[in-house]
């Protein structure tokens, strides 16, 4: 070696991330140092908020700079072009908004969690240790704030799994709960697999394009493309087997057809914050992975990969919404709504081939949306189950009983439905219907008006049990921290909202 390479880091783009990875470590400092009390588990829930609060607030000051960040590059010398072009991490606008709709979904998830731990007696609490269950969803969070920022295949795998591998835990961190075991073993399992297929993947498109990062990967394929199409040699036939794994991959993490039957147990043994967790967090994390990947390491092989997202997401919302109607259960339903709003977020990059900026915006836009109502409604499931149980007719006249969380609840399935007066979720179907006429394929437009009225069927029969009169003799009530929990919950979706969406319209106009 004739000199070596020193390579600087950008402590301020990689700021949250590494704000939340001290925050980390600091829970897992206190909870073994501070004394055992019962309000050391509040301590710890107060010290993770702060944490996230500080992380938001990194993020908020980097999106109001306006400039694009980047650090562990390749040095140009080795690169061979220009060091910008070659970077593992990169904080721009997507970065962004994908790591502001996961802190404040933590910060909702951490709130929730909060309630959880202390509303279980005093057996229950020694079944879920506070510092343990901190640290876990600190680290989950760092990974869903690394992952949009990755720009190489390794930190795009790596942040993924950093994202997933706490969650086995969480699931399963109570204790002697045969239930959540089984749920945290079903995860696991489909997240082996999943991972397995998707390092396949990974690996192919390395060997065929013999770089990690995605910028060159596109540049290869487009240079390799003309010769390997005259040639009709293998080298095509491997690019297309890379393709389909490592996308298969990723509809794992997202739960897209066909790969979407782990959902409704797994939502349904956990704790309702970690489903909550998955359902967004986990959720949004696996879409920003698939878009990069698809827009930035395959963008020139749209042709290919975009029919086949366009089967997905038609398939995916047709089997949430026709499975979603079958559920009595609140959570369960909540589930296979998920795998239905996720056809719904895959729909516009269907049609990134004739409109690129628009279809990524298009998908962004109704991930923050969902993102939000869905983190309301786990809200209020959490705060009633808590008194009421689990099923839908626990619902029957929550608004008369509890008006704060049967109309947060309300304005979070009408809102999911499309319908007015819920114009955030009325706004993001247009956005995602404009995406897919504008790109031509009127069928996927067809197909999702078709599910949307589907969707209506079962949002409009749990909306209408909130306010149907309660049973006879019916006297349960939400207790007031519930109303304050689901108030909280309103709050910090409102905000995002209203502060992520400006963003998320102006890159979908252009």
């Amino acid at each position: 070696m004739t000199g070596g390479v020193i390579q600087s880091i950008d402590y301020a783009a990689v700021a949250a991330p590494l704000v939340l990875v001290l925050v980390a470590g600091l829970v897992l400092l206190l909870d073994a140092f501070l004394p055992a009390r019962p309000g050391g588990a509040r301590v710890l829930g107060l010290v993770t908020l702060g944490g996230l609060a500080a992380a938001l607030a990194v993020v908020a000051v980097q999106a109001a700079s306006g400039a694009t960040r980047r650090t562990f590059c390749v040095p140009a010398s080795l690169a061979g072009e220009t060091a910008a072009a070659s970077c593992s991490f990169v904080a721009d606008r997507f970065t962004l908004v994908v790591a502001a709709v996961v802190l404040a979904a933590g910060l909702v998830v951490v709130l929730l969690s909060m309630t959880e731990i202390a509303g279980a007696g005093p057996g229950e609490r020694g079944r879920i240790p506070a510092g343990e269950w901190y640290f876990l969803l600190l680290a989950t969070l760092a990974g869903a704030v690394l992952l949009p920022a990755s720009r190489d295949l390794v930190m795009l795998v790596v942040s993924l799994e950093l994202v997933s591998l706490p969650v086995f835990a969480l699931t399963a961190l109570r204790r002697h709960d045969g239930r959540a075991a089984e749920a945290a073993l079903k995860l696991f399992l489909v997240s082996v697999v999943s991972t397995a297929i998707t390092l396949f993947g990974v690996s192919l498109l390395y060997g065929v394009t013999g770089s990690v990062h995605l910028d060159r990967i596109d540049a290869a394929l487009r240079t390799a493309g003309s010769t390997v199409g005259d040639t009709g040699g293998d080298m095509a036939q491997v690019t297309a087997a890379a393709m389909v794994l490592v996308v298969a991959g990723f509809a794992f993490k997202i739960a897209a057809v066909p790969f979407h039957f782990w959902a409704a147990d797994v939502y349904h043994g956990a704790p309702i914050p970690v489903a909550a967790l998955l359902s967004v967090v986990s959720k949004a994390s696996g879409f920003a992975g698939l878009i990069l990947l698809l827009t930035s390491a395959l963008p020139g092989r749209a042709a290919l990969w975009a029919p086949g997202v366009a089967v997905v997401a038609a398939l995916t919302m047709t089997a949430g919404n026709v499975l979603a109607m079958r559920q009595r259960a609140a959570v369960r339903l909540l589930a296979w709504s998920s795998v239905a709003q996720s056809g719904y977020i895959l729909a516009p990059l269907a049609a990134y081939a004739a409109e690129p900026r628009v279809a990524v915006g298009a998908s962004i836009a109704y991930l923050v949306f969902y993102a939000a109502m869905n983190l309301i409604a786990f809200a209020v499931v959490m705060l009633v189950s808590q008194r009421e149980g689990g099923d839908l007719e626990a619902y029957r006249g929550l608004v008369s009983r509890s008006p704060a969380a049967g109309l947060a609840l309300a304005f979070s399935l009408v809102c999911l439905a499309g319908l007015p007066p819920g114009l955030a979720g009325l706004f993001a179907k247009i956005v995602v219907f404009r995406a897919v006429v504008d790109g031509g394929l009127g069928w996927l437009a067809v197909v999702m008006a078709a599910n949307t009225v589907a969707g209506l069927y079962y949002y409009i029969a749990w909306t209408s049990r909130l306010f149907a009169p309660p049973a006879a003799g019916e006297s349960r009530t939400v207790t007031a921290r519930a109303a304050a929990g689901v108030a909280v919950a309103v709050t910090v979706a409102v905000t995002v909202i209203f502060s992520v969406a400006p963003q998320v319209v102006l890159s979908v106009t252009g």
